[in-house]
């Protein structure tokens, strides 16, 4: 059984003051994938680059204190790369290591910002992940993508999707992608296993929203199809503190 968690720490050097490697050590995933890290490798305290028992492995953006992704990782990969597009790469929004079973991805997903500002090139990126994924799965390798997606893709995956319709993260085009990602061959694995509503993953820090579970769910463990009969567990971790975001984790039967 392999079990992955992901999480947007919001800044990984401030999440390690908040328990991030703690928790690392008290749950023993086989890979912990991190989002939003806002640092380059050498800003990072050794503990933090490589935690114990772990090696990290970093992709950052060029712009300081700014996006990036990592994946802690009990055993090495046979390969490790970034997306291979400069305009993404360059902001540190995919990093992805290969094993014989599958490949594990930490993708940061765009954020369309207010006003759709930044729609076309987060249209773009999602486009640009699922023609990825699609070779990989065309190549007979099996797929989990984990991240920060910035969309919550139905009505139940955000506390008030009326009053959102015209929010970053629930733009009619983000969620029409969203419905293209699921319908063309790959599995939300959460909402799969937990159909119930109120399930979140990111809270405003803003009005006491986590204490009133007022959230969205915009952070996922998806699997190509072929790969999601192993799926045994999908799960959500309100409970752990350190971020706006909270970790999710998928156990796979690999």
């Amino acid at each position: 059984m392999t079990r992955i968690i992901s999480w947007n720490v919001n800044g990984v050097r401030a999440a390690a003051t908040k328990g991030l490697l703690e928790f690392l050590q008290a749950e023993q995933p086989d890979f912990l994938c991190l989002q939003e890290t806002k640092a380059q490798p050498d800003q990072l305290a050794e503990d933090v680059l490589s935690p114990a028992g772990y090696t990290g492995y970093w992709a950052s953006a060029e712009k300081k204190g700014y996006s990036g992704v990592a994946i802690y990782a009990r055993t090495a990969p046979q390969s490790v790369e970034v997306m291979g597009i400069p305009r993404f790469d360059a902001e540190g929004r995919v990093l992805m290591l290969a094993y014989p079973q599958f490949v594990v991805i930490s993708a940061y997903f765009p954020n369309s910002q207010d006003g759709g500002k930044r729609l076309d090139y987060k249209l773009d990126f999602c486009e640009s992940m699922q023609a990825l994924c699609d070779r990989m799965v065309a190549e007979g390798r099996d797929v989990v993508l984990c991240g920060d997606y910035n969309v919550a893709h139905k009505p139940i995956d955000l506390e008030h999707p009326a009053a959102n319709e015209k929010n970053a993260g629930y733009l009619p085009e983000e969620r029409a992608w969203m419905d293209r990602f699921t319908a063309g061959g790959y599995v939300d694995s959460f909402r799969v296993l937990h159909p119930e509503p109120r399930q979140y993953t990111w809270w405003s820090y803003r009005f006491n929203a986590r204490a009133n579970n007022v959230g969205w769910r915009i952070d996922y463990t998806c699997v190509n199809d072929r790969l999601a009969g192993a799926v045994r567990a999908a799960e959500i971790h309100p409970e752990v503190m350190g971020s706006d975001h909270c970790p999710v984790s998928i156990a796979i039967d690999r």
